[in-house]
């Protein structure tokens, strides 16, 4: 066995050359922490093999590696190289120790590097989601669900497809997706200062499935998108915001209900969707990251295999010159902190809401923001680049139809078990300068706190640019009557930290207007 120690844009990759029963291996580890990534080609095979290592200890002058897992669908690519011995046999079994020499180990940290990507996510993003666009969500265009308010079971884009039916689905459909998000949204997201946009879309627009409602043509939008995007110096997130089966059953997956994600083939599928739009648009100039999908429902799947789908989608996105993008799947974002060690162009997204439990809506302003610095502080601490790639404006969860279809709403006690908070007055339906006073100075400085509170880590990306009438979602509204700062750094507010040694409760944060 021979050794080679290379460094390069500052990663330490260890190449490392096998013979194995007469096959010639080429195998790339990249040393990052305590863990190890090998990709492993025999000429037999077309398709590389990903192999994980974990440190496990010392043992004389070398330091043992033991292998954890093996999976497939690596893409990355090989010059074969002759090995200088022959004399080290390894098994092919799927636990391998071997050994290391301690001069060759340098301990070091996640390299976060930004070099070879379109945008360079050491700096801050700052972005909106062009939501209820490519996937139907009720709370952000009404209007579109409005004849089935009073019931007869459509709440989602399945059912809407499935009673309306293919032809009348895609007149209704094409006409939205033509005039909800137009360039013009664009030229004002860039004038407003901000430099991405996350775009969800669902897989029935990517490859659909024989005998499902959906109607297809959002696919060919999107890449009209990316143009209007690369033209207003925008850099895009292609979201994968569905996925067959439903990774978490709501609604804006595409079919509110079971979740069925991890069933049947529904895993390969997802994966084939995300090669579909890896080869269609991540060489496009605006495509910056690829997200794998979005809010897996962690606490009712196997979660094994959602790091397993992660690993393969990472190693098949990886040189797509994209960061590849995992969302926390609602286990903390400190729970990623030692998974993905040399996986360099990873970017780990967290949804940040306060607002879809009794207890958060009950919160005081105060509180809101004293939380959101706090979960700010997190996402700094995880080792990689680390974004809010959702939060809103809203302390309550007013906005019609945000938690279903005919559902009401937590804060004024109309959602089922709740009970009541405060008044969804001019939050229900309506525009941010219909907003009381009250209501315009709390969104504003929770804003502020929550944007100072992300850009301790990586950025954020708003969620959404526009509604038909939710005025604490909706970032053009909000820009447009001063409640979203302009520029993007500028503050009424200043937030600072109490620490608990002066305070008698925990870490707060005081408010200066």
């Amino acid at each position: 066995m021979s050794w080679l120690v290379t460094r390069s844009n500052k990663s330490l990759n260890l190449v490392v050359h096998y013979y194995l029963e007469y096959s010639y291996f080429d195998i790339l580890l990249y040393v990052n922490g305590l863990d190890i990534y090998e990709w492993e080609h025999r000429q037999s095979f077309s398709t590389p093999i990903l192999r994980r290592y974990r440190y496990t200890g010392h043992h004389g002058n070398h330091v043992w590696w033991k292998l954890l897992h093996r999976c497939y669908g690596s893409s990355h690519p090989f010059l074969h190289v002759e090995p200088r011995r022959t004399d080290e046999i390894v098994s092919s079994c799927t636990t391998i120790f071997f050994p290391i020499p301690v001069a060759l180990t340098i301990a070091s940290t996640a390299v976060k590097r930004g070099d070879a990507l379109k945008f360079d996510y050491n700096q801050k993003v700052r972005g909106v989601n062009l939501g209820g666009w490519f996937v139907l969500e009720p709370w952000i265009t009404p209007s579109i669900f409005q004849q089935w308010a009073n019931g007869n079971g459509v709440v989602d884009e399945w059912t809407f497809c499935q009673t309306l039916g293919p032809a009348e689905a895609y007149n209704r459909l094409s006409s939205h997706w033509n005039s909800w998000i137009t360039q013009d949204d664009f030229n004002q997201v860039a004038a407003a200062g901000l430099n991405h946009v996350r775009i969800p879309i669902g897989y029935w627009s990517i490859i659909p499935v024989d005998g499902e409602p959906y109607v297809q043509g959002a696919y060919n939008i999107l890449g009209q998108a990316l143009d209007w995007a690369q033209a207003a110096g925008l850099k895009v997130m292609i979201d994968l915001h569905g996925a067959k089966g439903s990774q978490n059953g709501f609604d804006n997956s595409g079919r509110y209900g079971a979740i069925n994600w991890q069933q049947g083939d529904s895993i390969t599928h997802t994966k084939n969707v995300l090669n579909k739009i890896r080869d269609d648009y991540a060489s496009h100039p605006a495509v910056a990251a690829i997200e794998l999908l979005n809010e897996p429902m962690g606490p009712s799947l196997n979660m094994d295999g959602v790091r397993q789908f992660y690993m393969d989608g990472w190693g098949n996105l990886e040189n797509s010159n994209v960061a590849v993008t995992f969302h926390d799947a609602f286990q903390g974002v400190t729970a990623w902190n030692n998974w993905g060690s040399g996986m360099w162009n990873l970017l780990l997204d967290t949804h940040h809401y306060e607002i879809f439990d009794q207890g958060s809506v009950s919160m005081s302003p105060e509180t809101h923001i004293s939380t959101a610095c706090g979960f700010g502080s997190q996402m700094a601490s995880t080792g990689k680049w680390t974004i809010a790639g959702e939060f809103t404006g809203g302390i309550t969860d007013c906005a019609k139809w945000l938690n279903g279809l005919g559902k009401g709403a937590r804060y004024d006690g109309t959602f089922p078990g709740s009970s009541y908070v405060g008044s969804c007055d001019g939050k229900y339906t309506g525009t941010v300068a219909g907003l009381s006073s009250a209501d315009k100075y709390n969104i504003g400085r929770f804003i502020e706190a929550q944007l100072d509170a992300f850009e301790k880590a990586s950025g954020w990306i708003f969620w959404t640019w526009k509604t038909e009438s939710a005025p604490e979602w909706d970032m053009q509204d909000l820009l447009k009557n001063g409640l979203f700062p302009q520029p993007l750094t500028a503050r009424q507010c200043k937030f600072s930290l109490i620490p608990s040694s002066f305070h008698a409760q925990n870490n707060s944060f005081v408010v200066l207007c």
